[in-house]
Parts: structure tokens; C-alpha cells; sequence
């Protein structure tokens, strides 16, 4: 009698492309996620842009005769500052194609507002106890902070520069008093400038 040997299974075609399909699904997601976590919330020549208006307003503020007109000047600035900083990134992420209601940019939002939030409060308490002297070091303090907490999802440069923030606001509290307009020039300028053009030149704009 013949003998009968066990057939051997194939497995099915479709059963070996399966762990192909799965390895292609997560690199499109692991390529997905890099891509997202690399989105820069403040675009670079935004924050240039920010850090020149910044100079011209430590100018204007310097030529002043009362606190008052000097809170104003800077009170100004940030406004002109908002508004270029939204407009850099609506900008920002309609060429680059991420959405700013979700992913990193939600989550730079939820984590940037609050330490602004916390500094616009604290203007209106130190204006009012007479302290307008801290404000320098404070504004530059809670800015950092929020760059650095923001900019947890984003590039490393990002939180490097929201430290570089921080260190200014710090060394500024304990200044003298005269330096105070110097420190915010040397800090919504000069590093508004300095990384706006590192970014622009490394992260695409």
C-alpha cells in the first residue's frame, strides 16, 4: 500500500500579508505622530517679527516720562505681539497641513494660556500694589514658562528657548530697577530674534 504522508498547510496568501498591512498602518502612524510632534507652534520668522516690534517698543518705553506711558507702551506691544504670533501661526499650519484645533497645536494652547492668563493677572496686582518695578521680570518669567510647558510636544529648540525665558525673567526680578526695560528688550527682542531665525532656517519658516 502506498504510503500516505501528512499534506503540508500553505498558509493562505492573504494570511502573509496581513503583519505587511500591520507594519505599513504603523509606520503611517509612527510617521504621522514625528510629524506632528515636530510642528513648531510659533513659527520662526513670526517670532522675528514679534522680537523687531519687541525692540521698537523697549525704544518708545525707554523715551517715556511716567510709569504710566511706559505700561503702555508695553501693553501695546503685546497686543501687536498677539496678533502677529496668531497670524504667524494660522499661517504656519495652513502650509504645513496640521490642523490647530487638534494634535500638538491643542495641546500648545491648553498649556501656553494659563501661565498668560497667570501674568496678565498679576500686571493688574502689581500695578495696583505700586510694584510695577517686578513686572520685567515677572512678564518674562511666566512667558518662558508657558513656552516651555507648550512646548513640551514640539521641537527641542522650543523649550530651550521658553528656559532661556525663564532665566531672564529670574535674573531680572532681583536687577536693579533701571535694568528692567533693558532685560525686556534683551528678551521679547534679542531671543525673540535669535530663535525665530533658527527656527525659520531649521524647521521650515
Amino acid at each position: 500500500m502506498p504510503e500516505h504522508r501528512p499534506r503540508r498547510r500553505h498558509p493562505h496568501t492573504s494570511a502573509r500579508q496581513i503583519p505587511l498591512h500591520a507594519a505599513d498602518d504603523l509606520r503611517f502612524i509612527r510617521e504621522t505622530m514625528e510629524r506632528s510632534a515636530s510642528f513648531t507652534a510659533v513659527p520662526g520668522w513670526g517670532q522675528v517679527a514679534m522680537g523687531v516690534t519687541a525692540l521698537a517698543a523697549a525704544i518708545l518705553a525707554r523715551l517715556q516720562s511716567t510709569t504710566d506711558a511706559w505700561l503702555q507702551v508695553w501693553m501695546g506691544e503685546a497686543l501687536v505681539a498677539v496678533i502677529i504670533g496668531l497670524t504667524a501661526i494660522r499661517a504656519k499650519a495652513q502650509r504645513t497641513g496640521l490642523p490647530l484645533t487638534s494634535g500638538p497645536g491643542r495641546k500648545f494652547a491648553i498649556t501656553f494660556v494659563p501661565p498668560m492668563c497667570a501674568g496678565a493677572l498679576l500686571t493688574v496686582v502689581l500695578y495696583r500694589a505700586g510694584l510695577i518695578n517686578y513686572l520685567p521680570g515677572t512678564w518674562l518669567l511666566l512667558y518662558g514658562t508657558g513656552v516651555v510647558t507648550g512646548g513640551a510636544l514640539s521641537v527641542s529648540i522650543v523649550p530651550l528657548m521658553g528656559v532661556c525665558f525663564m532665566l531672564a525673567g529670574a535674573v531680572a526680578l532681583f536687577a536693579p530697577v533701571a535694568w528692567g526695560n533693558y532685560f525686556l528688550a534683551a528678551g521679547f527682542g534679542g531671543l525673540h530674534i535669535g530663535f525665530g531665525v533658527w527656527i525659520a532656517m531649521r524647521y521650515g519658516g
